[in-house]
């Protein structure tokens, strides 16, 4: 027997507008296994990308305190026969 009254709850979440929509894609296997690909390429550009300007900064920084120490060295060969006086 059908029940022909509704409950107010029953009518809100039976009206469209309220109610969750989801996207559901399908895809071919191939098609995933090409997505998957690509996905893993753009990873591995990125890390390398990264790591290159990674290991330029580093570079960068060592090139610097190299410099620093000479002048440093330079300073302190400088200052030593000063001090015999």
């Amino acid at each position: 027997m059908a029940n022909m009254y509704t409950s107010l709850f029953d009518s809100f979440f039976a009206d469209s507008f309220f109610t969750l929509h989801r996207t559901v894609y399908v895809v071919s296997d191939s098609q995933l296994e090409e997505l998957k690909k690509r996905q893993h390429q753009e990873e591995l550009d990125n890390l390398t990308g990264s790591r290159k300007r990674l290991e330029a900064n580093y570079q960068s920084r060592v090139k610097i305190l190299d410099e620093r120490e000479a002048e440093l060295k330079k300073e302190l060969k400088a200052l030593a026969p000063a001090e015999k006086k």
